[in-house]
């Protein structure tokens, strides 16, 4: 038996851990032995998280596919690789000769940017289908984040991020990044390094409707209203303009004085009763803020699922942009990673055509996912008749599940690449599975863009393929060829996707023409990752705006603000939903593995001990949960990190469905929230999902 160390870095959240892999060889094969976090590592400094050691799990897990599955009646038979791709060259074919191209959707899942094959070459069959009818999860997520960049700094990506390592005062508003290890904020460690900002005399500030774990070790905690925190930014925002607490920024700017005369009427006394935040509170915020060496303000997940959600991150970025902290070491800085895809991509677009039923805006190319079911369900030409889902679980994950469910059932057909038999892939004709994690090299595009420093390593695979799998490169590269090979459609010459890393490297700011001369050969030399240095001020030159000035005040995100001017506050009994996230929980598939749903169950709803005996309830008791479009039951806990009027309920739980194989958690308690939000509640510019601030009633199961 041969013992082997491996390095190489964790990709199932943003962090991008740094692990050190054993693994044994003998005459049954290639075992993981253990799985700790790697010291050396560049970026991580040994930290991890419980989800990194799952992979294990995910790697042995009886349940995981391993090769094309398709349904017959009620039961599902493996099939070979090139029947699969003949299968579904044929079905999608047939379907968009009849009913014209936008009869296939296409809905792609989180961790599509979690695996660089899904990102090199998912659209290489994709793009074939010349399909409007294109969704993702960016709309339940992280659509505003990237609308506001594109707006205002002419790249959907051009994300800046906290300089945590350097900032005195952090505002954090939607954003637990103990529980998310970061996010839009790639973070491995992120405790020590919010207790870091403290230690140098530094102030940590939560905005959150919970005390949740990273309000938990902040120097201040401030209660919010969901959906209040426009308000609170607003009031923000013109306390800075009205006590003269600006400073001038450094950047090209356009737009100031507008902005000055738009929040002119929305001070911090009008903007309470709103935000359920006193407007001396607010002003004081504001007056810290300003008074800090230097500050950032952070909005995440919260600000993003709510129905300002676009403003929201407007605010957040002018806030940064007038007290000169935007683009400025210890307040908010442009990643500039090894393989950079803001240079070697365009701007994109928003609003050059619109969904076919509710008429919503597509940006870069994709309608917002809560218009998914009713392209199915409403009939008429253009009606989307076959779906294909890559590594995505939308019933779980997406407003109004039950409605979803009931658009899947009618399909004509449906493709899934995934890995599990979940409570969407069930109703796929075909599921088609990628080797594991650890079965296959990757390198981070997309989290690199985000990191609090400028780091890069290629991650090895760690366990040889198994015979008859395919990586999820493959996979498209075949059903690429099987689709143009049955429609006569030109197909491009492609490469694997380290060679397309490795030319990406190679043209970068790090490449052949910089002292580091970074490659992925030169990559292998260094299995701990290499650091490239401090983010530091580069926003200007890369702005991709018409005149390369930052735009201030974007004519759409303007026009937003009569929309916002007629909110009301809602009536004071009325209970407002949240969602909760969790180190060992946050997505559906982590529920299948015992080492991440062992100890105190995480399901419950969360409501306040008032908000309790005022309903007649009791602690622990089993309670009925009743939105505009569906109930369900669930079990409540007493919680005094609640804000009253809020419930708090995780996301990705409810798995008692038919057709699930997922043992484990199928054992699982708890009820899914998405079978509460409503796919009619959310961002009117952006089309983004609002699953904070879902009204309920609550009462006895």
């Amino acid at each position: 038996m041969t013992k082997t160390l491996h390095h190489r870095a964790c990709h199932l959240c943003e962090a991008i851990c740094g692990l050190t892999i054993e693994t044994t060889a003998s005459d049954a094969g290639v075992q993981i032995t253990s799985i700790k976090g790697d010291p050396q590592d560049s970026f991580s400094r040994g930290h991890i998280c419980p989800k990194a050691v799952a992979l294990q799990d995910i790697q042995n897990d009886p349940d995981r596919l391993r090769q094309p599955m398709l349904r017959v009646g009620s039961e599902w038979q493996a099939i070979a690789w090139d029947e699969a791709f003949t299968l579904v060259a044929e079905r999608l074919s047939a379907i968009q000769e009849r009913h014209g191209q936008n009869a296939v959707a296409v809905y792609q899942g989180n961790p599509s940017v979690h695996n660089y094959g899904l990102m090199t070459h998912s659209n290489y069959f994709l793009g074939l289908l010349k399909t409007r009818n294109r969704f993702s999860a960016t709309s339940v997520d992280q659509l505003p984040h990237h609308l506001t960049s594109h707006l205002m700094y002419g790249h959907g990506l051009l994300l800046p991020i906290p300089d945590i390592d350097h900032t005195d005062f952090m505002l954090i508003l939607g954003g637990n990044p103990l529980a998310s290890n970061g996010s839009i904020m790639t973070v491995p460690d992120v405790e020590k390094r919010l207790k870091a900002i403290q230690a140098r005399g530094g102030k940590v500030v939560v905005v959150d409707p919970r005390r949740s774990e990273t309000a938990a070790i902040a120097d201040q905690h401030v209660f919010v209203r969901p959906g209040g925190d426009a308000a609170l930014l607003f009031g923000l925002l013109n306390t800075l303009f009205a006590e003269g607490l600006t400073r001038d920024s450094h950047l090209p700017v356009d737009g100031l004085e507008a902005v000055r005369q738009a929040v002119a009427s929305f001070s911090a006394e009008a903007m309470s009763p709103l935000c359920a935040v006193p407007a001396g509170q607010i002003r004081q915020l504001a007056r810290d803020f300003a008074a800090a060496k230097t500050a950032v303000c952070y909005g995440r997940m919260g600000v993003s699922t709510q129905a300002f959600g676009t403003l929201c991150h407007w605010l957040v970025q002018l806030i940064n942009l007038v007290t000169d902290n935007l683009d400025r070491v210890g307040g908010a800085l442009c990643t500039e990673p090894a393989v950079d895809l803001v240079a070697s991509t365009s701007g994109g677009h928003f609003n050059l055509w619109q969904s076919r039923v509710s008429g919503r805006p597509e940006y870069a190319g994709e309608f917002p996912v809560s218009a998914l079911a009713e392209e199915m369900l409403t009939e008429g030409e253009g009606q989307v008749r076959a779906l294909i889902t890559v590594a995505g679980n939308p019933v779980l994950s997406t407003p109004n599940g039950r409605q979803l469910e009931q658009a899947l059932d009618g399909l004509e057909f449906m493709l899934s690449i995934d890995l599990y038999i979940n409570e969407t892939t069930r109703y796929a004709d075909l599921i088609l599975p990628s080797t594991s994690a650890l079965e296959n090299d990757h390198y981070d595009t997309t989290f690199n863009m985000f990191a609090v420093r400028n780091v890069s390593r290629f991650n090895r695979a760690i366990l040889p393929k198994p015979e008859g799998a395919l990586h999820d490169w493959e996979i498209f590269v075949g059903l690429a060829q099987a689709f143009a090979a049955k429609t006569g459609k030109e197909l491009k010459p492609t490469m694997p996707p380290a060679k397309m890393i490795d030319l990406g490297l190679r043209a970068g700011r790090y490449g052949d023409a910089s002292p580091h001369k970074l490659s992925v050969a030169s990559l292998f030399d260094h299995p701990h990752g290499v650091d490239l240095g401090a983010l530091q001020a580069n926003l200007a030159p890369r702005l991709k705006t018409a005149n390369q000035r930052v735009q201030a005040a974007p004519p759409a995100i303007l026009a937003d603000l009569a929309r916002f001017a007629a909110l009301q506050a809602p009536p004071a009994d009325e209970l407002l939903m949240i969602g909760r996230r969790h180190v060992r929980s946050n997505n559906s598939w982590m529920h299948n593995y015992h080492r991440l749903v062992k100890g105190k169950p995480r399901h419950q709803l969360l409501m306040h001990p008032d908000d309790l005996s005022s309903r007649g309830l009791i602690d622990g008791q089993r309670v009925r949960v009743s939105s505009r479009v569906g109930v369900i039951e669930v079990e409540v806990l007493s919680s005094v990190e609640m804000m009253k009027g809020v419930v708090s309920l995780p996301h990705g739980w409810g798995h008692a469905r038919p057709g699930v194989q997922m043992t484990i958690a199928m054992g699982q308690p708890g009820s899914s929230a998405n079978d509460l939000t409503d796919e009619r509640q959310l961002d009117e510019l952006s089309g983004n999902a609002a699953l904070n601030g879902v009204p309920v009633t609550v009462a006895a199961a």
